[in-house]
């Protein structure tokens, strides 16, 4: 069995390398931090979740939800490492940075996995699964470049702040999960007129300069509060800080999401931001309930790059030119930290069957993580390629069936054809409920087959 090189030991990479082990395979993983950090990474370990500590719902009616539960079906590592650091989070699967990064730690080690640490600046020779990440650093995407024949696009992204807990004034924020699900959030409640005065501050404060940017490169699956703000004054309202679902007359609700096992820090939910330092405690400091917050870490914007993939990847995630290269994570078009570990555990199953002398496998296209690698494979070539989360517009449309009509559409019958009818559609929660059971199905099979 070859030597499979696995660089990058983000949650991708790791994913990668431990589906690698599992199956018998020698692997070297390599990372370059702490040596060489990034713009937004903080520490050397592995797998640091940078943006969030939210891998989000857990609910398989939600595509979120639905990906997790096949990804488990595959047997994910690091989703059982998560839920060993899981913290309280509502229906979403929140865990403890630190800890979560300390189980997949511990998961490599129990496997045989040794991190060698250092840059690599070159593509090396053999089978390689490059997780490098969003964040890839210049030489290594130069090198890239030229191994695939395309450049990288890009997109810029954020990350919130985190507030100590016991900065918060608990006699104005009130714990409560929307829709009645537990009580795992801390809700700051803001009045009509207390909303206005921050949105009016928001749209006036002053951004920090980010190298090379350009507001059509914002991603907007994860869009800084500012710019939101900018699109109107009741976007904030009807986006991140909508009331609904909680016992409170408040205008607006901004929510807080613990961000540690101990409780002592606590995110600002949907506040991705680019204010500078100082504005970001002048500002929020105006949301009742944060008056005196002591800002643990501030939010920031970085610039993630990622591959044009329909032109340089296939559905297994291997270069189209260049044999035995697989790419995982982020830099593939996939967008969030759930996706990127599928996208890893994808790369490793199918450098592992490689190394075996056996074709890679591609995905059922009824899965979520199928309609994902369907989507970087073919989605549109060029600039207008943008990353994606999984969502239910991936997947097939799920049809009625018994006596429906089972035939094609065909709005233009040929001379003396019938028009032909629609299979009929079931109404919205009921076409959901048959994709997740069909995608279910096809995963419990893929995994039965592997």
């Amino acid at each position: 069995m070859n030597l499979v090189t696995v660089i990058g030991a983000g949650p991708a990479g790791c994913e990668a390398a431990l589906q690698l082990a599992r199956r018998g395979v020698a692997v070297r993983l390599v990372e370059m931090r702490p040596g060489t950090m990034t713009p937004a990474h903080r520490t050397g370990d592995v797998a640091e979740l940078v943006c969030s500590n939210s891998l989000k719902s857990d609910e398989p009616a939600n595509a979120h939800g639905l990906l997790k539960a096949e990804l488990r079906e595959y047997g994910c590592f690091l989703l059982d490492c998560a839920e060993r650091a899981r913290v309280p989070g509502g229906k979403a699967l929140v865990v403890d940075r630190e800890r979560f990064s300390a189980e997949v730690a511990s998961a490599l080690a129990e496997a045989g996995i040794t991190v060698e640490r250092g840059e690599v600046r070159e593509l090396p020779d053999g089978i390689v699964v490059l997780a490098a990440g969003p964040l890839i650093s210049d030489a290594l995407a130069d090198s890239l470049a030229r191994a695939l024949g395309a450049e990288r696009l890009f997109f810029f992204d954020a990350i919130a702040p985190v507030v100590s807990a016991e900065s918060v004034d608990r006699a104005v924020a009130f714990p409560g999960s929307r829709y009645g699900a537990g009580a795992d959030y801390l809700n700051c409640p803001l009045s009509e007129a207390e909303y206005r005065r921050f949105v009016d501050e928001l749209v006036r404060a002053e951004t920090a300069p980010v190298r090379d940017f350009e507001p059509a490169r914002l991603f907007e699956g994860c869009l800084p509060v500012e710019e939101l703000a900018r699109r109107g004054p009741e976007t904030l309202a009807y986006g991140p800080l909508k009331p609904v679902g909680l016992r409170s007359p408040a205008y607006a609700v901004v929510q807080l999401r613990q961000e540690n096992a101990g409780g002592t820090m606590f995110n600002l939910v949907g506040f991705q931001t680019r204010l500078r330092h100082g504005e970001q405690r002048r500002v929020f400091r105006l949301i009742p309930g944060l008056a005196r917050a002591e800002f643990l870490r501030y939010g920031a914007m970085h610039r993630n790059s990622y591959l044009d993939a329909p032109r340089v990847l296939g559905p297994t995630l291997a270069a189209r030119a260049r044999p035995g290269l697989f790419v995982a994570g982020q830099l593939t078009g996939v967008e969030g930290y759930v996706e990127s570990i599928g996208a890893g555990l994808v790369a490793g199953v199918n450098a592992a069957r490689l190394g075996r002398g056996q074709e890679p496998r591609a995905w059922p296209e009824e899965t979520m993580l199928g309609g994902l690698l369907r989507y970087v494979a073919t989605g549109p070539g060029d600039t207008r390629f943008q990353p994606m989360n999984a969502n239910f517009g991936l997947l097939p449309p799920a049809l009625c069936a018994g006596k429906q009509d089972d035939t094609v559409f065909s709005p233009t019958p040929g001379p003396g054809l019938p028009r032909q009818k629609p299979r009929a559609r079931t109404k919205k929660h009921q076409r959901r409920e048959l994709m997740v059971e069909r995608a279910l199905a096809a995963a419990r099979e893929w995994a039965a087959r592997q």
